[in-house]
This record gives C-alpha cells, sequence and structure tokens, in this order.
C-alpha cells in the first residue's frame, strides 16, 4: 500500500488539530512537521519535528525533498505570504495552501476589498485606501462615528481598529493613521457593520467549494466580550452546522459570498485557490456582510470543524490539491462544539512566560490542543502565546460547554481563559441582539 508523506507547516493548537485529523486517516500516512516551535502533542503523533524557519521557501522545498514529500498541508499565514506554496508546488509537491498572489485575499485588505468591488461581489462596505493623511479627515466626515481602520497586511489579528472599541473620536483614528504611516504602511478605512460576527470556513479546490460548519469565535479577552482584542479565546458551532442567531439566508449568502470569491480570484490571477478559504462575516438588519478573509483554517476554528469531520482529511487534502473536490464527499458529524483556549495570564499585552504548567488532570487527551509551549528543565512551560486549547463535542452547546469548562479548569499554572463562552446567558445576548437589529 502507497505511504503518503506528508509535511504539515506551523506547529501551533491549529497544525495540532491537522495532525489529529491527518492521524485518523484510513490510509497509512508518514507525518512531518515543519515548527517555528516544540509542540509535544504533534511531535508525538509525527515521524519527525524539526525547527526551521518555516517562513523561508528554500528551505521548506530543501527539507520535503529530504523527506520526499507527496503532500504539504501549510497552517499559518505567514508561510502563505512567503511564497511557501508558490516553491513547493514548482517543485512537484501537492499543497493545501494557496499560492502568494491569491494568499492576498487574506495578506492585503486592499486587495480583497477592490476585488469584491470589481466583480460586484455583496457584502462589501463603503471603504477607501491610503498611503497618507490627505483625504483621511473627510472620508471619516462622511462615514460619522461608525468607521474601521486596517493596517493593510498581516498583524496576528491586532492591526484592525474599531470605532467605539479601540477609537473614540476623528482625532484618535487620525493618530492611528500617523502611526500607520510613520511604519511606512498602507491602510483602508471603511464602514462599520453592526450585527454579530460569524466565520465560514469552506474547501476549495479552484472550482469547487466544500463548506465547513459556520463558527462563532471570541476575540476578547475577559469575560462579557471586554478587553483588549487576541487571536481568538474560543469558538462554538451548533449541532445543524449553523449558530443559533442565523438563519438559512444567512447561511446562504455567506457560502455565496465564499463562491463567488473563489471565481472572482480565478478570473483575476488565471489560476484557483487551493486551500481553505475563511469567510469572515457579519450577520447585519441588511443582509451578511464581509469583514474580511483569511486564507487558511482559523485558530481555535479549525478544533471545532476537524474535530467533526468524518470524511477522510487525507482524501480531501489530495482532492484539494489535483482539483477533484467534485468527486469526493464531505461530511460532519451533527454535533455541537465548544472550544476554549487557557492563556498565560497578562495575555495578550504582558504575558507570563516560562512558568509551568499541568495537563496531567485532563481526563480525554483527544480534546486537548497544544499551542505555544515549550519544555525547560522536563517540565512543560508556557511561552508567551495562547498556551493550550481543549473542545468539547456533544448533542447540544450547553453539554460541549460542560465539557470544555471542565477539561480547561484543571490545567494548572499561571493560566487564565473565558468561562462564558458557550453558556446560554452570552448566546442568548447574540440573539436578542440579532432580533433587535433584524
Amino acid at each position: 500500500m502507497l505511504i503518503n508523506k506528508i509535511l504539515v507547516v506551523g506547529s501551533g493548537a491549529r497544525e495540532h488539530a491537522i495532525v489529529k485529523a491527518i492521524d485518523r486517516s484510513k490510509h497509512r500516512n508518514e507525518i512531518y512537521c515543519a515548527a517555528s516551535s516544540f509542540n509535544p502533542g504533534i511531535s508525538e503523533l509525527s515521524n519527525e519535528l524539526i525547527i526551521l524557519d518555516i517562513n523561508n521557501p528554500d528551505i521548506i522545498v530543501k527539507y520535503a525533498n529530504e523527506k520526499n514529500i507527496s503532500l504539504c498541508i501549510i497552517g499559518p499565514e505567514n508561510p502563505l505570504s512567503n511564497g511557501v506554496a508558490d516553491a513547493l508546488s514548482n517543485d512537484g509537491v501537492k499543497v493545501v495552501g494557496p499560492k502568494k498572489e491569491l494568499a492576498m485575499l487574506e495578506t492585503s485588505k486592499a486587495f480583497t476589498r477592490d476585488l469584491l468591488n470589481e466583480y460586484k461581489i455583496p457584502g462589501s462596505p463603503i471603504y477607501s485606501r491610503f498611503k497618507n493623511l490627505k483625504g483621511v479627515s473627510t472620508f471619516l466626515k462622511k462615514l460619522g462615528e461608525n468607521y474601521v481602520v486596517k493596517y493593510d497586511g498581516l498583524a496576528g489579528g491586532k492591526g484592525v481598529k474599531v470605532s467605539g472599541e479601540h477609537l473614540h473620536s476623528h482625532s484618535e483614528a487620525i493618530d492611528y493613521c500617523n502611526f500607520l504611516i510613520k511604519q511606512n504602511n498602507e491602510f483602508v478605512i471603511e464602514e462599520k457593520f453592526i450585527g454579530e460576527e460569524f466565520s465560514l470556513m469552506s474547501f476549495c479546490d479552484g472550482k469547487t467549494l466544500k463548506h465547513m460548519p459556520v463558527v462563532q469565535d471570541h476575540k476578547r479577552a475577559y469575560e462579557g466580550d471586554t478587553g483588549p482584542n487576541t487571536g481568538g479565546m474560543g469558538t462554538y458551532t451548533d449541532k445543524d452546522h449553523s449558530l443559533p442567531f442565523l438563519n438559512k439566508k444567512d447561511l446562504k449568502e455567506a457560502r455565496d459570498i465564499n463562491i463567488a470569491t473563489s471565481k472572482a480570484i480565478k478570473n483575476k490571477c488565471g489560476k484557483g485557490f487551493k486551500g481553505v478559504l475563511y469567510g469572515g462575516f457579519m450577520a447585519t438588519s441588511s443582509g451578511v456582510k464581509l469583514i474580511e478573509y483569511n486564507a487558511r483554517f482559523g485558530d481555535p476554528e479549525a478544533m471545532n470543524v476537524l474535530s467533526l469531520l468524518e470524511s477522510d482529511f487525507v482524501e480531501i487534502c489530495i482532492a484539494i490539491a489535483e482539483g477533484t473536490l467534485n468527486e469526493i464527499d464531505v461530511s460532519f458529524q451533527k454535533k455541537a462544539t465548544v472550544c476554549k483556549y487557557a492563556v498565560p495570564e497578562g495575555y495578550p499585552d504582558n504575558p507570563v512566560k516560562g512558568e509551568p504548567i499541568d495537563v496531567s488532570s485532563i481526563d480525554n487527551s483527544d480534546t486537548l490542543f497544544f499551542a505555544s509551549v515549550d519544555y525547560k528543565n522536563a517540565s512543560l512551560v508556557e511561552s508567551g502565546s495562547r498556551t493550550v486549547a481543549v473542545i468539547g463535542v456533544a448533542n447540544s452547546i450547553a453539554e460541549a460547554e460542560t465539557i470544555a469548562e471542565k477539561e480547561i479548569s484543571s490545567i494548572k499554572g499561571p493560566l487564565f481563559h473565558r468561562s462564558d463562552i458557550g453558556k446560554k446567558s452570552l448566546i442568548q445576548k447574540r440573539i436578542d441582539h440579532m432580533m433587535l437589529l433584524r
């Protein structure tokens, strides 16, 4: 029987979820991981985990050649923006992850807005691009109090400032624009949407899209959606693969936007998007709007959807790379999930580092995903970013939340998590908000 030699690029909890999904495949696979840091969960499941510069195409290609890699799955955005997918494809390796030009859906906010505009794809805001302060004040006056300033590039989810949350006046907005200009950064100012956010990720082979369950992420660090923005403190899905505050029309609109974007970028760039097309959407009183695109699995969203995946993940990945996604069935369990992250005290602005954590009280290691951890003096320590995630899978959100809360609470160390993610009171707030808006 043929052995698939699979390379996973990246070493966070998202990549731990990817490796677990490969490990569940019915095919014989050898798993290799090109990592930016040590991940004990990935190390345990892979033939080799090697720490190297994952953003350097030449280094990744050299390693892929040494190991006779036939398929590569790229986890994070930075290797995509540096052309790792291009280099591997040119070398004959099948790749799940778009080429650099197509990854601009994530790496350039302005590119995405212009694309939606050019191809008349619904869901885009009033927006304008800027390199300097010329016209900024006038455009802010046009938008009034509902505006967003976005750095036009990758900033680990921290380059967006929203009026009423991070910016409380036009002068504060102009200060932030000035800060970006001084760093030679271009930026986009756009209309602020009012509604509820959700994520829809679709497997995409350049022609066919197969949609995953819809997920809601919680960006704010503290209970009740307060505090600074983070990479994501936790996520949940409902057993019907939608969310309690969405309706069938919302779901259809989001799917249609992903499909239209996939067609538009193929038309514009002359080649298809192969990988995970991740739309960050907002349900509003006037339909579904696109906040932004990512060109890979979300983190934590990957833990939710891959924990539910019934189909063979390796077969899906090969179909994406070969352009045969229309030939295979992609199905997910009809269950609810709740994912919660434990993060270092002081995260995100001033996180504790190097302190030991203890995960030995976790009941079910299948529910545990390692993220920003390391080993020091033979003990597991936190290394400054989101530390570990757990997932609860059950017949309802409430049951899944109970499992996730029990598991995350059993982890010892200077950590905190959001206990309200997946709780009835927080979800009801979302439902009430949408009912009011509609």
